[in-house]
């Protein structure tokens, strides 16, 4: 039986892009192993970009968004997962080419989605969702990187500071034990970084004033980057020796200048993160992390919830540069 739902749909006319909720059936959604009952999804930067006709992310509209997505299975055509059960949908193509966690409903195949920690709720893994993911990834690739030894009393930088990566970064390397420096260009924002465990906050013109090209003083044992650019370009020559940086983003564009000091006179890693086609495992690996040992007290201060009616708002603001840490859409 076809079930009527609301969803936000982006259309196109003549290159102009609007965005609008409409009725939908079930019936309209791509085949999938599992048809899942949305309760939250989040808003990402490349949510934003697909609303938007930002080219590079949806080929065909008109589109529903939403690269996450968490809710109940209402049908279920294999064995690995059953009716009732809840589920974790980040990444792959949802929200990109397949209808998104932006409608009541999405139907994916399996390999897409994981069982909810039991820890976890719908809500606050869509708190964490691909951001959340991918600022665990970022921090599992540098613990990996730097064998195993753990944070405590490190020196670390997360850039874009203020947004989804980089706040969760800031509060899970404090909690790790890390002395974090916050790097952002939202100059207002230094009470709220440091609330969320920062010991240090530079602005970007701050940042430029303490780094040299092409190789300078010693500053940070790791860092997470999600700014690229210049930014990037910066972080390479301030780092201790062994030093690496997992590099997720691309706000600041996609080219970033270096030399190849760092990592012949200092052993230094750049290590690249990709949150979207990574095997499940891996997700599953962090996921689990963050229902246990990762638990973040602060994750419900940082989070914003909004409806559908009220997610446009919200999608303008991420365009603008103005979002300050999560944004959880109630389904």
């Amino acid at each position: 039986m076809s079930i009527q739902f609301k969803a936000l749909e982006a259309t196109e006319d003549e290159g102009n892009f609007s965005l609008s909720i409409v009725e939908k059936k079930t019936d309209d959604l791509p085949e999938g192993d599992l048809l899942i009952k949305v309760e939250y999804s989040s808003l990402n930067y490349k949510d934003a970009m697909s609303a938007s006709g930002i080219p590079g992310v949806t080929r065909n509209y008109p589109h529903t968004p939403g690269i996450d997505a968490a809710g109940e299975i209402i049908e279920s055509s294999t064995e690995e997962f059953k009716q009732g059960e809840k589920v974790i949908v980040t990444g792959y193509d949802l929200g990109m080419n397949t209808s998104g966690g932006f409608g009541e409903f999405i139907r994916v195949p399996s390999t897409w989605a994981l069982h909810l920690p039991k820890d976890l709720s719908t809500k606050q893994s869509m708190s964490l969702g691909t951001a959340g993911l991918t600022a665990g990834l970022s921090i599992h690739s540098l613990d990996s990187y730097k064998g195993w030894t753990g944070f405590n009393g490190t020196k670390s930088v997360v850039t874009g500071a203020t947004g989804g990566v980089g706040s969760i970064s800031v509060m899970l390397l404090s909690a790790l034990g890390s002395k974090v420096t916050a790097v952002s260009g939202k100059k207002d924002q230094i009470d709220f970084l440091k609330s969320l465990g920062a010991t240090e906050v530079l602005s970007r013109e701050e940042l430029a004033e303490k780094t040299r090209k092409p190789i300078g003083k010693s500053l940070w044992d790791i860092g997470v980057d999600v700014v690229s650019g210049e930014t990037l370009s910066l972080l390479l020559t301030s780092l201790n020796p062994g030093g690496a940086i997992a590099c997720s983003g691309l706000v600041g564009g996609p080219s970033f200048e270096s030399s190849i000091f760092p990592f012949i006179l200092r052993g230094n890693a750049l290590l690249g993160i990709d949150s979207v086609e990574i095997p499940l495992k891996d997700k599953i690996h962090v996921w689990k992390h963050f229902s246990t040992d990762w638990s973040l007290n602060k994750l419900e201060e940082i989070t914003k919830v909004v409806s559908l009616e009220n997610l446009e708002v919200e999608i303008n603001s991420i365009l603008a540069g103005e979002q300050t840490g999560r944004v959880v859409v109630k389904l």
